[in-house]
């Protein structure tokens, strides 16, 4: 029998192949220095009060405040999370986390008398300081937006309320992510041979992927009944996180909970239900997917756990992170080599930390700090890496271009536009992969990899979005959600997007048990949104070239200049309609179509 693999401690790990932390602060004194200061402007704040209507210079020196808040508080965000995140069980750094939030829900405290404020002032006024100080015409789009919400902000006593309640609103959120990420664990995963395999957030996905059904079969059911020992936690936790979330939308006089969120970003809830509505329509495609899964993978069941292996064997290739860099470097080159150039910045220059190491959060990110953008992996090496790769370096791009165009207050892009440049890497790399290959086989294992992209962020985050909006409406309705309550619900979403000819394996009721994305305020729908855009996207920059790019990079500098759906509208896509989503899933029946007929040959 094989030894077990070791997951390395964070020690062990190439400083080559971490992010360069020191590049925010060289020293944890140089963080404590900074949060110090930060502390001090609680003071400078509170100076403010009363007198934003006062006069243009009033105003602007708040904003300039408001500015240098930001940009402290970035360095120190940043610095002290992604320590947090190289070892979930490093105590010091759970230390500064908290110490932070604790700044920041001071800070947001001491600067709450700002939004009534500036509320309060008529627009006659706004137009006469902006006159009479150009300096503040800076600020017009941070004031225009906080002013747009006026209906939703209350008096300045009942703002500092809700503001001094911000750190425990963010409690679920902290709380799963310390259970997630630094206690659970999970029994070895055991393949057909006997041999055992380590099991974490990091390793599941890769057994998924195995051919070995066996091995997908253990990792799945391991994986599922640790998290069903504490069903009942979980439940508890998401269900502090709905009622929260409930009760800021009640207090700021919203109808509900992802009407207020998605007011916090300027999108229109029927972008929404429109997603769901479209989705629905096209839920015929998913099922003939699964019935071609099944077909091609000749089993008489097929189970939730052969949902990932791929369709087409020994085609698979192992890519060392250096491979796929270039890859990526490769496959991106429609876009231009300004944008190759920056690419190679951060492939250079450690702004990414690569490897999985024992306590370091799973999954994959891009935190877009000022100094450079700090990119999370878990790298194995595998196609869905290379693509991770792709998709975080997407991110990392957007925000370094929009905070070196953009002032601090309007660099930071909104959630409703975050995932479409990542995804549009991923779809350019795709068509890269496709058009490279003339070998029928390695064509089937890349259209099976563009399905896969299909199924899990148009079909599965929409499927999530939808437990995440139904849940919000038993919550709000008076329905407790208990372990069977969410169970229930999760099946039910589960039978309807996947049909009837797929064995729907008990363990899967629990799968809302391991998805962080539901303490992110309704995030996951911008997955399924930002694909659609992000397939448009793609295919305007290959069909029209330089102009497609120059809209494109225009959009990635825009941060929040604009509304999200502005912003898209001047890359070419419309997101108030349902065409993009429509397109998408048009695209989805045709690869089904070829895969049918490669597999056919």
């Amino acid at each position: 029998m094989a030894d077990t693999k070791k997951i390395p401690e964070r020690a062990e790990v190439r400083e080559e192949d971490k992010w360069a932390i020191h590049d925010i602060y060289a020293t944890d004194e140089l963080w404590e220095a900074d949060l110090e200061k930060a502390k001090q402007y609680v003071s400078e704040y509170a100076a403010f009060a009363g007198k934003l209507g006062e006069s243009a210079e009033q105003l602007l020196g708040y904003m300039e405040l408001e500015e240098k808040v930001a940009i402290l508080a970035d360095a120190l965000g940043n610095y002290a999370m992604r320590r947090s995140d190289e070892d979930a069980r490093v105590s010091k750094y759970q230390a500064m986390v908290g110490k932070i939030m604790s700044a920041y829900v001071e800070l947001n405290a001491a600067s709450s008398f700002a939004t009534p404020e500036i509320m309060a002032i008529s627009d006659e006024t706004m137009e006469k300081f902006y006159a009479e100080c150009p300096k503040l015409e800076r600020y017009r789009r941070c004031l225009n937006d906080i002013r747009r919400r006026r209906a939703h902000v209350l008096s300045p006593a009942e703002e500092k309320l809700l503001a001094a309640a911000g750190e425990m609103a963010n409690a679920p959120d902290n709380i799963y992510g310390m259970f997630n990420d630094a206690d659970v664990t999970f029994p070895d995963a055991v393949d057909s041979e006997g041999n055992r395999h380590p099991l974490s957030q990091g390793t599941y996905i890769s057994y998924m992927e195995s051919s070995d059904r066996v091995l997908r079969k253990s990792a799945f059911e391991n994986l599922y009944h640790t998290y069903g020992a504490y069903k009942n936690t979980i439940s508890a936790v998401l269900s502090a996180q709905v009622k929260q979330l409930q009760f800021f939308a009640q207090a700021r006089k919203y109808g509900s909970s992802l009407e207020a969120s998605l007011d916090a970003t300027n999108v229109p809830v029927a972008v929404y239900t429109n997603l769901i509505e479209a989705v629905h329509k096209n839920i015929d495609k998913m099922y003939r997917y699964v019935d071609l899964r099944k077909k091609l993978l000749g089993v008489d069941e097929l189970h939730m756990y052969d949902l990932y292996t791929p369709l087409v064997e020994g085609v698979a290739k192992h890519a060392s992170i250096d491979e796929a860099k270039q890859t990526v470097y490769d496959a991106l080159a429609p876009l231009g080599e300004d944008y190759r150039k920056i690419l190679k910045e951060g492939f250079d220059n450690r702004w990414i930390d690569i490897y999985e190491n024992a306590g370091k959060r799973s999954g994959a990110y891009s935190a877009g700090a000022r100094v450079h953008p700090f990119v999370l992996l878990n790298y194995t090496g595998t196609l869905d890496s290379e693509f991770t790769l792709a998709h975080e370096m997407g991110h990392a791009l957007h925000s370094y271009l929009s905070n070196k165009t953009q002032n601090p207050l309007d660099a930071e892009y909104v959630i409703f536009v975050a995932e479409v440049a990542s995804t549009c890497n991923e779809a350019l790399l795709m068509e890269y992969l496709l058009g490279k290959t003339t070998d029928k086989k390695e064509r089937a294992y890349l259209i099976n990899h563009f399905l896969e992209q299909f199924r899990t962020t148009l079909y599965r985050q929409t499927m999530f979005a939808e437990f995440e909006m139904n849940i919000g409406k038993l919550a709000q309705e008076g329905t407790a959600l208990t372990p069977d309550v969410l169970n229930a619900e999760y099946r039910r979403l589960n039978r309807l997007y996947f049909g009837e000819n797929i064995v729907l394996d008990d363990e899967i009721d629990m799968e809302w048990m391991r998805i962080p994305h539901f303490y992110y305020n309704y995030y996951v729908f911008q997955y399924a949104t930002g694909y659609a855009a992000a397939i448009a996207l793609s295919r305007r920059i290959l069909r029209e070239g330089e102009s497609a790019v120059k809209d494109y990079i225009g959009f990635l500098s825009g941060g929040c200049s604009k509304s999200p759906i502005d912003l898209l509208k001047g890359a070419g896509v419309d997101m108030s309609t349902t065409q993009p989503v429509e397109e998408a899933l048009a695209l989805f029946g045709e690869l089904i179509d070829e895969m049918e007929a490669l597999m056919q040959e």
